[in-house]
């Protein structure tokens, strides 16, 4: 039995997952795509728990949960408002913020920010593969104060981002987004080596910071060189970084704090590389939910976020530094 197929339209979305059994089944024949066999004992006939998250075994007893090793492990929410939640993040062009998506299906705002969050978790595939080709590098300030705005609103304090963009046929196609906390020497190339495949053409201003970068092809864009103006300089990363910042300040208000952008950032990656297919995106996070496990609300609120990214406990220390 192949994968159920996946809504392409809300009417569609709506029909088929307007009740917490059609949610049900399509997240048992998500995971049991040629048919359910205990975990435990291989018996292929079980029986629906009352909770509709879990099966029972018919020969041996065992319960196999529906959301085991997924974001929606140990979960209070129904099915229902959690595949409502990944529609309504990857369908929209702007996404979601909390207390939009805490209005839409029903919930508190904090349940809804703890759920956003652990959404962002399923985001990042462990396994993705590397940008290639001609690969556009730079970095980025975001946060800081909003000049030009009466009402005085604000990010909050800057912080460093660094991106590439991965360019084919004169168009982007996928990009990576990390935080980072210095714009040295170290933490560029570091980027680099971990997001885009050697031999590739990486492509970037005149810093002098990512200079040396062995295994790559290295072209430098520089205003004024070879009659180069602004627009031509990196012209896919400037464009896909007002994106981003439109949206931060668009969906979000501004309102998104050093501890929690990195989450923000995977989401924005997330839906910027599969932009052209949302029934995809929609797939592709219910795909990844079963290979990345859960987030806790300790570990949402804690000190040190685990928001997939490895320079994180740097970043932070290295603000606490600064100050």
């Amino acid at each position: 039995m192949p994968r159920p197929t996946f809504p392409t339209n809300i009417l569609d979305f709506q029909q088929r997952f307007s009740t917490e059994e059609g949610c049900h089944d399509f997240v048992l024949n998500s995971r049991w795509p040629d048919g359910f066999k205990c975990p435990k004992c291989g018996h292929p006939k079980a029986y629906k728990r009352s909770d509709r998250k879990a099966m029972e075994c018919a020969q041996c007893g065992h319960i196999a949960s529906l959301t085991a090793g997924t974001v929606m492990h140990n979960s209070k929410l129904d099915l229902r408002r959690w595949l409502w939640a990944s529609w309504l993040m990857v369908s929209s062009k702007g996404g979601v913020s909390a207390s939009e998506l805490a209005r839409q299906i029903g919930v508190s705002y904090p349940s809804a920010f703890v759920l956003l969050h652990k959404l962002r978790h399923a985001m990042v595939a462990p396994e993705r593969t590397k940008l290639s080709g001609r690969v556009e590098v730079d970095e980025t300030l975001v946060g800081g104060p909003v000049h030009g705005k009466g009402s005085g609103r604000h990010h909050g304090a800057q912080d460093i981002v660094v991106g590439a963009v991965e360019v084919r046929n004169e168009y982007p196609t996928r990009i990576r987004l990390r935080m980072v906390p210095y714009a040295n020497s170290v933490n560029l190339h570091k980027f680099i080596r971990e997001n885009v495949g050697e031999g590739s053409t990486v492509v970037t201003d005149g810093n002098p910071a990512y200079g040396g970068l062995g295994g790559y092809k290295h072209v430098e864009q520089v205003v004024g060189r070879g009659g180069l103006t602004h627009l031509d300089v990196l012209r896919f990363f400037h464009t896909m970084v007002s994106n981003l910042k439109a949206w931060l300040d668009g969906t979000h208000h501004g309102a998104v704090t050093t501890e929690h952008l990195q989450a923000y950032l995977n989401e924005f990656a997330f839906r910027y590389n599969r932009r052209g297919n949302l029934g995809a995106a929609f797939a592709r996070l219910l795909e990844l939910a079963p290979t990345v496990g859960t987030l806790s609300r300790d570990e949402i609120y804690g000190e040190h976020p685990p928001h997939r990214n490895p320079m994180r406990r740097k970043q932070l220390e290295g603000r606490l530094n600064r100050w």
